[in-house]
């Protein structure tokens, strides 16, 4: 009996002991976790702390025409910030009306939104509700991963609280609205207002205000262009919210109630273009143009996401006239000749006195080829070189009078004798009649009078930057130039000798308005005044009864210089016309021919 006792009495003693180490192991680790989850919890004030800094967002980078217009834009993300004051107030009170009504009220968490998303939450056993504040969804949406989890959520409130600690409500609403995205590409308010309504923000109604707003739920389910009927019911919704709160009279909300979407709205096409240009496929050559100046002076990202405002050169009514012009001429080539229907064409429109580029044509449909003849091709100047030559031997003291005799001549190549044939050639000539005519072979011995390498020393002069060859046959034409160099030499005849570099962009300034780059007219005397008189004089002479004489009728005042050429493989028409505004370069000539040449 004795025995049994002592037994029970140790196995009691084990058990209390056992217990006693049971709880403190319980103890140990419940102090281990609440020494962990506030671990956690400060860090999380420390990550949130650290993000509650609201990071800048990509921006589009707006080019704006010669009148100050918007005629294109980059971007990774189509956005355009803008402040509160230039949004309406009818989004101001959609948003909250339908995202947050109590946002002027609380610091950052709705506690009775909250409390119904909890619930929700618990009966479905997973979260289907956040019941996020319009500062927690800048929150998510600036710095945090959109995956529904526990873990976001609680940093999504810390989060919150920060931001609603360093910024007032209206900053807080200003970075909301430029930061949220509202579906077809379109990030931010005023995008969204151009994109949707061809408007600035300022400008909503309320009906477009809610439409607006009550997108911003789910851009790819409610957008009006993916299902208008259920973008309709969102959008009255909205409205019977911002009648029972007070945020529009009754008068208001039947004539919002009673106006369809905007047709555009339905529309999903053009919004790859909506903060310039108005989706308009005129001056896509001229953008490439751009978008490459751009790429060389502030890189790709700094393009696509720095908000930036690029000042150009483009003049958009200019330009279309350009295309119609090429497109024009192409078609006319074309029905007179079966061969021809490959076509291809250039211009370029500068002004010779500040070298601004007003026009450019690269070719006659920039979405089947990008490739621009006027800037990247290289192609055989011909009797369009002429010209160059002829400004030379004026600098060097020969007159539009002087005398070219022995011209039936044959000239020393160095390997064989060379005689060059054409279409008006005689034994001699005044330089004024021998350029009107067009001779090849007063061409070939004007350049051999006055040399080769001063021809080409006043082509570099000029602005030919394309390396030429130094043979006799470069009287007619034989170097390859672009269209846009042979363009700016030929202004130089327009501006008393002075060559002005093309210029495509002005200035550029950042996001904040800071000028970061400024391109000033630059000109070299490349002849002199009297040179670029006299050149001006005897070209106005090509045209008014010389080869240029179709060019003239084709309206095309008052010098040029016109070019039939053909090098075996391509057949092409150049025209250049000079004159004080503006001056212009035309290339004509097959596609085919392309591949050689690019």
């Amino acid at each position: 009996m004795a025995r049994a006792l002592r037994f029970t009495s140790r196995v009691r003693k084990w058990i209390l002991i056992s217990l006693v180490a049971i709880v403190a192991i319980a103890a140990w680790a419940m102090a281990l976790r609440v020494a962990v989850a506030a671990h956690s919890i400060a860090a999380e004030f420390d990550t949130a702390a650290a993000l509650a800094e609201i990071a800048p967002r990509a921006q589009a980078t707006i080019v704006y025409d010669r009148n100050g217009r918007p005629a294109f834009s980059f971007f990774a993300e189509q956005r355009v910030d803008v402040p509160l004051d230039r949004v309406s107030p009818h989004v101001v009170r959609a948003v909250t009306a339908v995202e947050d009504r109590r946002f002027f009220s609380h610091h950052g968490i709705d506690p009775p939104r909250v409390l119904a998303a909890t619930w929700r939450n618990l009966r479905a056993g997973r979260i289907v509700q956040g019941g996020s504040t319009i500062t927690q969804q800048l929150a998510r949406a600036s710095q945090l991963s959109p995956v529904r989890t526990y873990r976001r959520k609680m940093r999504e409130v810390l989060l919150a609280a920060r931001i609603e600690e360093q910024y007032t409500k209206p900053q807080i609403l200003e970075e909301y609205l430029n930061t949220v995205y509202f579906g077809g590409g379109l990030y931010g308010i005023e995008a969204a207002s151009r994109g949707y309504f061809g408007k600035s923000a300022v400008d909503l109604q309320p009906e477009e205000a809610a439409l607006l707003a009550a997108v911003v739920r789910s851009p790819s389910k409610d957008a009006p262009f993916v299902a208008p009927d259920r973008a309709l019911r969102r959008r009255d919704l909205v409205l019977r919210l911002m009648r029972e709160q007070g945020k529009l009279t009754d008068a208001q909300f039947r004539l919002a109630l009673a106006t369809p979407i905007a047709e555009r709205a339905t529309r999903p096409t053009g919004r790859s273009s909506v903060l310039a240009g108005g989706g308009s496929p005129s001056g896509l050559y001229f953008q490439e143009a751009i978008r490459r100046h751009l790429v060389a002076l502030v890189g790709s990202d700094k393009m696509l996401r720095g908000g930036l405002r690029v000042y150009s050169t483009y003049d958009p009514s200019l330009q279309r006239e350009a295309e119609r012009t090429v497109t024009t001429r192409i078609t006319e080539i074309a029905r007179r000749r079966r061969a021809a229907k490959d076509l291809q064409g250039g211009l370029v429109a500068m002004d010779p006195r500040s070298g601004d580029v007003l026009a450019l044509v690269g070719g006659r449909d920039f979405n089947a080829s990008s490739f621009n003849r006027a800037t990247q091709a290289h192609r055989q100047a011909g009797s369009a070189f002429k010209p160059i030559i002829y400004a030379a031997a004026l600098e060097r003291g020969y007159a539009p009078g002087t005398i070219l005799s022995d011209l039936d001549t044959p000239i020393d190549s160095g390997t064989a004798q060379w005689l060059p044939s054409g279409g008006h050639e005689r034994s001699e000539y005044t330089l004024r009649r021998a350029l009107k005519v067009s001779s090849n072979r007063a061409a070939a011995q004007l350049l051999q009078q006055v040399g080769v390498s001063t021809a080409v020393y006043y082509a570099e002069r000029l602005g030919i930057q394309s390396g030429l060859p130094m043979v006799p046959s470069l009287a007619l034409g034989t170097g390859e130039v672009t269209l846009l160099e042979l363009t700016a030499a030929y202004s130089a005849f327009a501006n008393q000798g002075l060559v002005a570099a093309p210029r495509f962009i002005t200035r550029i300034e950042n996001a904040q308005g800071t000028p970061i780059y400024e391109a000033p007219e630059r000109h070299t005397q490349a002849v002199s005044p009297t040179t670029a008189f006299l050149m001006s004089s005897m070209l106005a002479d090509v045209l008014s009864s010389g080869t240029g004489t179709a060019a003239r009728a084709a309206g095309f005042p008052p010098a040029g210089r016109g070019q039939d050429g053909h090098d075996r493989r391509v057949r092409r028409r150049l025209v250049h016309r000079i004159h004080p505004a503006p001056a212009r370069g035309h290339l004509v000539r097959p596609r085919s021919a392309r591949a050689h040449h690019a």
